[in-house]
């Protein structure tokens, strides 16, 4: 049977807005990001869509985000969080090197891409093997995202070169424990100040 998993980025944070690298540490959501979270709660309402089982990670700019979405009970995974950027936390974006990352941050007390491409794609893979995760949400970040997008690249026939937007929506379909991407849903928030 196939099930499907919505896997989303956070609305848009403090550092987000002043262009500060956030990884393990934390930011709260800006007035933006929690309008944003509103708008991508209203689409999944509109779509009817529900959802049987919710996920975040155990950042608080995730769970908050969650909560906006929707009112239902989830659980926070560790695996969930963004890529751990090591000594580089919380500084200037100037200071991200050239893509790919590869193993950079690894010099710096952060993780290797392959690491976190992994950790994501194990924490998912598990989540969605469960009995009666028939329509999951699991709210995560840009790069973490990024990561389980290329770990399931293959069997994907559709991608996004640019970064992922805050509340971006990545729309996959699971079956026989193989991930494949079926749509990414970018909202429109030009509306919004401060995006």
């Amino acid at each position: 049977m196939n099930k499907t998993l919505y896997l989303m980025r956070h609305g848009q944070t403090l550092f987000n807005q002043r262009r500060k690298i956030q990884g393990w540490c934390d930011s709260p959501l800006t007035k933006t990001g929690i309008e944003q979270a509103k708008i991508a709660g209203d689409y999944f309402k509109e779509q009817g869509i529900r959802f049987d089982h919710a996920y975040s990670s155990t950042s608080e700019r995730a769970c908050d985000t969650l909560e906006l979405v929707t009112s239902m009970e989830y659980k926070r995974l560790k695996g969930l969080k963004e890529w751990n950027f090591g000594m580089f936390e919380a500084e200037s974006e100037d200071l991200n090197p050239k893509l790919p990352y590869g193993d950079f941050f690894t010099k710096y007390g952060g993780e290797d891409e392959m690491e976190v491409r992994q950790r994501m794609a194990d924490t998912l893979v598990e989540v969605m093997n469960q009995e009666g995760h028939d329509c999951v949400l699991a709210v995560s970040h840009g790069g973490a995202c990024r990561q389980f997008m290329r770990y399931w690249a293959a069997n994907s026939p559709v991608d996004q070169k640019g970064r992922l937007g805050n509340c971006c929506i990545l729309k996959f379909a699971v079956e026989d424990g193989q991930f494949t991407l079926l749509e990414i849903i970018n909202h429109d928030f030009s509306h919004l100040t401060g995006v």
